[in-house]
């Protein structure tokens, strides 16, 4: 719900406080007692609190949002690669963050906090996705962002208005969190601690192996790592996919249209010139010249501000158009004028004028023909969205009737079929064409294996609003790889093993040396590729460390110890060599921000106590088939998507 409105509106300051108010990811929050009240509730509704439904489209959006922050955290390039048992988690922890809102939400309607009309309108226009060039709220800006992302005035108005509620409930309980000086001082000591270190890397590739493996030393290798030499799963599968994308591919647009679209959004496409000005405004015109005289560059303006004196002006004015300056001589007088040169005296309505030009930004027209596809495909997508309801209907109706053989050109539905991998592989190593986002395509490979070989289809809902149905005629199943199946990848399996293996022996020596003789820095002869770190902390890591090192250097108690870890494609041998504890006087912005950070951590604790107590009296009402359904598109599973 909000987590969707800060996705969407991220530089919003709506979408801050949102966030920073219901945060309360990876906390196991009563999630059995949640939704363990089963009753008949429509499809698109995971669970309803009072009479707040949360819709599949939020939590699959909520999803979506959480994914990659959690993909990142893990060191992962993709969250495709995130276990499915992660994935799960991850699914349940944001159903309960959802719930939690929907309950704090119908708290502040019990305990009847009103919020006026005109703060939620202050609060839409102060986002600056809705603001246009000059600063202001734009209307068309406004209603354009919102058509793009799926959202209705109406449903933002709601979310804004529910989020200022909340906040007026749940501040005072916030605020009530203090934290010790002891506590403090604790956490500040580990944070603000530094270390130095020496380490030596050895990489696997730089070990130099001579020897060619011999047919029975191959076949050892190939026997003793069958898991190295595996052939995955393929199934043959029948894709069906609806969307606003694929139904606006076969509607045609008029030029006429195109040109009227192409015109309303005359602003967009015909940008007049834009100005950045350093402008002074002065009672005489005396002050004015002996302010010019004084501006004879850039870097003068800060001096110039001083001098103006307190009946002056002296502002700042970024991408000004010409309509923006108030007096149209001088707006004339400005844009007439050349970059990084002062002008003046000038006399105006205000007083006399001094300014310098310091940027400009040339006007800019977009022809018609460079928009005209993106123009085509906007409002393609725009009533194909409104004929998108209907279509899921009927293709529904379709294959109830007649499977995935019977489905009408005119629909709009995309058909691919082929064989894939739990990837979303083919045979060649390529992804396989689904048509679709990343999403949606993670979400149609997961279905196509969890769907029984011969399985009716079924027409199910996936990310950003795609409807998509599958049949899986063929299973070819996952095999260990022969020796001469495997072929070369057995002889370069070797090869790196034994790279490896080397890699090890001389870590280990030079671990061996450093325990022996109190550090690698003591070492005799002196290693070679010795590296000597800047101080570290927990708080601010070094990228240049690998982080198995640092983890490990942060365990150790005094200098002189050392530790070795595999890292990436090396191993990696480290020694203590410093440990320095800081004077929290010395680091008062450090000790300050412990200090809130532990503020916020017991504000959430105090909030989740609140939300336990929220759940005993609003007594959530979950859609268990909607949430199975849900769970099955982000883990490939047919788990009930409860905790018990």
């Amino acid at each position: 719900m909000l987590s969707f409105l800060y996705r969407v509106f991220v530089d919003s300051w709506v979408g801050r406080i949102v966030a920073g108010l219901f945060f309360l990811a990876f906390i196991g929050f009563g999630v059995g007692d949640v939704l363990m009240n089963i009753g008949t509730e429509r499809a698109d509704v995971v669970a309803r609190v009072g009479d707040r439904p949360i819709l599949v489209q939020s939590y699959q959006n909520a999803l979506q949002s959480e994914m990659p922050q959690v993909a990142q955290s893990m060191h992962l390039s993709d969250p495709s690669q995130i276990p499915a048992a992660t994935r799960e988690q991850i699914a349940q922890q944001v159903l309960t963050r959802l719930v939690l809102q929907a309950e704090i939400a119908e708290a502040a309607d019990r305990h009847g906090l009103i919020v006026p009309d005109s703060v939620v309108r202050d609060e839409i226009f102060s986002i600056p996705a809705f603001r246009g060039r000059d600063g202001q709220f734009d209307r068309a800006l406004f209603n354009d962002r919102l058509r793009r992302t799926g959202m209705s005035e109406g449903r933002l108005v709601e979310l804004v208005r529910q989020e200022q509620a909340s906040r007026v409930l749940l501040q005072p309980i916030r605020d009530g969190a203090t934290v010790s000086d002891v506590m403090t001082r604790r956490l500040f000591d580990f944070e603000a601690q530094t270390r130095t270190i020496d380490l030596v890397r050895v990489p696997f590739d730089s070990q130099p192996v001579t020897a060619t493996p011999t047919s029975a030393q191959l076949a050892r290798y190939h026997a003793n790592h069958p898991w190295e030499f595996v052939a995955p799963e393929f199934r043959h599968a029948r894709i069906v996919v609806l969307s606003a994308d694929t139904i606006g591919r076969q509607i045609d647009i008029s030029d006429e249209d195109l040109r009227k679209a192409y015109d309303a959004q005359a602003q967009t496409f015909n940008a007049p010139e834009r100005r950045d000005v350093q402008i002074v405004t002065v009672p005489t015109e005396a002050r004015a010249a002996a302010l010019r005289a004084q501006w004879t560059d850039g870097s003068a303006w800060a001096q110039v501000q001083k001098s103006a004196g307190k009946d002056a002006a002296a502002v700042e004015l970024p991408g000004m158009k010409v309509s923006d300056v108030p007096s149209a001589d001088l707006g004339k007088q400005i844009f007439a004028a050349p970059a990084d040169a002062t002008q003046g005296p000038i006399r105006s309505e205000g007083g006399w004028v001094v300014f310098r030009v310091t940027g400009i930004t040339p006007a800019h027209t977009t022809p018609f023909g460079d928009v005209r596809q993106a123009l085509h495909d906007q409002i393609a997508h725009s009533r194909a969205q409104a004929l998108l309801a209907d279509r899921v209907q009927k293709l529904q109706d379709t294959i109830a009737g007649g499977g995935l053989d019977s489905i009408p050109t005119d629909l709009g539905a995309t058909a691919v079929s082929g064989d894939v991998d739990a990837s979303g592989l083919t045979h060649d190593g390529n992804p396989a064409p689904i048509p679709g986002s990343d999403a949606v395509r993670q979400a149609i490979v997961a279905r196509i294996f969890a769907q029984a070989k011969g399985a009716n289809p079924e027409l199910l809902q996936g990310p950003d609003g795609v409807w998509y149905a599958v049949s899986v005629d063929g299973v070819t199943p996952g095999h260990t790889l022969t020796l001469d199946e495997a072929g070369p990848r057995v002889n370069a399996a070797w090869l790196a093993d034994a790279r490896r293996h080397m890699a090890d022996q001389q870590a280990t020596a030079y671990y061996t040396q450093a325990q022996g003789q109190g550090g690698l820095g003591h070492v005799s002869p002196a290693i070679a590729g010795l590296e000597h770190s800047q101080p570290i902390s927990p708080m601010q890591p070094a990228p240049e460390i690998p982080r198995e090192i640092a983890a490990l250097i942060f365990r150790l108690s005094q200098t002189g110890q050392s530790v070795m870890t595999e890292a990436g494609d090396a191993y990696v041998v480290a020694t203590l060599t410093a440990i320095n504890h800081p004077d929290p006087a010395t680091q008062k912005n450090l000790y300050d921000r412990v200090r809130a950070g532990l503020t916020q951590s017991m504000g959430d604790d105090i909030e989740m106590g609140y939300g336990n107590a929220l759940e005993g009296v609003v007594k959530p009402r979950p859609n268990n088939a909607a949430i199975r359904a849900v769970m099955s598109e982000v883990t490939g599973s047919q788990n009930t998507g409860t905790a018990q």
